[in-house]
């Protein structure tokens, strides 16, 4: 069967050949290829920012009113609605996505994230302050003035390989609902998809507006960082990744924009709904193979429940589906590579040393004879000081970890370097409200309430900088500028 070749990178409202050619996009779930990427070079990267910097200070993008540009957004969000259907396969083919994820959380959310920002393209982007009256000896009238939303420049959007479509897609609305240009680097692991992004939105914009650069190594992405004509870095992956950028940015005070790794704490007392807490902690196991920045992967158990919870919890995982996304019943799909299994086992195998218990899963599916798989694990008896409690694994794993009171399971969750997400099981609606403020986190769910797109998104501690998702982003990707006079 014959698979996609894209050998192109986007350049000045221009597709050119990729100077390095092509490298190949392997199926997780099959081991062969899923289709070829384009390679591009280090200065092909210097080229798209400078057309990025060229069409923001001479293109008419950043001078439209937000009503143009919202309506160019929404005529983008109505293209990729229109071809979305025929991009579920490919995604599935580089992401090993189950399908309903692919469907919702992968492609569709593309055409929601879209459509959101062009509403919000059309946001005020003056604020009048309120007269105050001066004083001091030398104090005359009345000071006044305005608040003036403006955009940053040129943005470099650097995606992980999770959600590689709607991930740049949140990074591209915006951007450009706020008069930004933009440079998409994705995740060279599994690029496709947004290739294909980039090319319905670009058919709608400006020349220049957006740039797509790819490649299978790190200087692609280090460029883009250090790139003069870069006014700012919006980036979603690790923290190790992140604190990189960190200092390719340092140099010239780029702003920043991270969305970095988690721990995310899921706490279930002894009151809470047995069977919405356990498919609440079996998430983990079930949602893209844990593959998430959000995933709740310390199950905090109230040690009343402790033993009959994680009995019931290794039970379940055992009876798992675990295979090809196009299989029917499968709920646990591939990682997506074969270097993020080999990173999976290390930190299992970590656990047993440890000395926790591997209550279920660790292994490789023994039916499994292709595919980036492991098992639904459970590490039960662990302590919070454990590696495998402290550090991002990023898939099917989960650690359980007894607490004796409401107190003690806010100490656990706090004490940890990451705060991104943070979930909290009961039956006492005060209780959950209490803990929820006392977790330093950026976003807690409680009794599994649905993710909510106005609200804002981001962590604290090394789960990153700053604040994105609904009207919040729009401070993120906009300078603030104050003009004063006396009234």
């Amino acid at each position: 069967m014959s698979v996609p070749v894209f050998d192109n990178v986007l350049i000045g409202g221009e597709w050119v050949p990729a100077e390095h050619g092509t490298y190949q996009i392997t199926n997780p779930a099959t081991e062969e290829p899923a289709g070829f990427a384009p390679a591009c070079s280090v200065a092909q990267v210097h080229a798209a920012a400078r057309a990025a910097r060229a069409a923001f200070e001479r293109g008419p993008w950043r001078t439209m009113s937000g009503a143009e540009r919202a309506a160019l957004l929404r005529e983008a969000a109505e293209r990729f609605k229109r071809e979305a259907g025929e991009l579920v396969e490919l995604t599935i083919a580089e992401t090993g996505a189950l399908k309903p994820v692919a469907v919702s959380q992968q492609v569709g959310a593309v055409t929601i994230r879209l459509a959101k920002f062009a509403d919000l393209a059309t946001a005020p982007v003056e604020e009048p302050l309120l007269p105050r009256e001066l004083s001091g000896p030398n104090a005359r009238g009345l000071a006044a003035g305005l608040v003036v939303r403006e955009p940053i420049g040129v943005v470099a959007g650097i995606t992980p390989f999770n959600f590689p479509m709607t991930n740049c897609a949140g990074k591209i609305g915006p951007a450009l609902a706020c008069g930004n240009t933009i440079v998409i680097k994705p995740a060279p692991v599994d690029p496709l998809g947004v290739v294909e992004l980039c090319r319905i939105v670009n058919s709608v914009l400006p020349p220049g507006v957006l740039n797509f650069v790819c490649g299978p190594g790190p200087e692609i992405g280090e460029a883009l960082t250090t790139a003069p004509d870069v006014d700012m870095i919006s980036f979603t992956g690790s923290t190790q990744v992140g604190r990189a950028i960190q200092q390719g940015a340092a140099p010239r005070l780029k702003r920043t924009l991270m969305e970095l790794g988690g721990k995310s704490a899921n706490i279930v007392f002894a009151d809470a709904d047995p069977a919405k807490a356990l498919a609440g902690v079996m998430q983990v196991w079930t949602f893209h193979s844990g593959q998430i920045c959000i995933a709740g992967t310390r199950a905090l158990i109230e040690a009343s429940i402790y033993d009959e919870f994680t009995a019931r919890l290794a039970a379940a995982g055992r009876t798992l589906k675990i295979g090809d996304p196009h299989e029917a019943g499968v709920v646990v799909g591939p990682l997506v590579s074969a270097a993020q299994r080999e990173r999976v086992e290390r930190y299992i195998a970590r656990g047993i040393e440890a000395g926790a218990t591997l209550a279920c899963g660790g292994q490789r599916p023994a039916h499994l004879r292709r595919g980036y798989y492991v098992e639904p694990t459970l590490f039960t008896h662990a302590r919070n000081d454990m590696t495998i409690a402290r550090e991002e694994i990023f898939g099917p794993v989960i650690t359980a970890i007894p607490f004796r009171d409401e107190a003690e399971a806010i100490a656990i969750a706090n004490d940890s370097d990451y705060g991104l997400y943070g979930y909290v099981w009961t039956g006492d609606s005060a209780r959950g409200l209490r803990v929820s403020r006392q977790m330093r986190t950026g976003t807690i769910q409680i009794n599994g309430g649905p993710m909510n797109p106005d609200a804002p998104f981001g962590g604290y501690k090394q789960s990153g900088i700053g604040r994105d998702g609904g009207r919040y982003a729009l401070n993120a990707y906009s300078e603030l500028k104050y003009i004063g006079y006396t009234a």
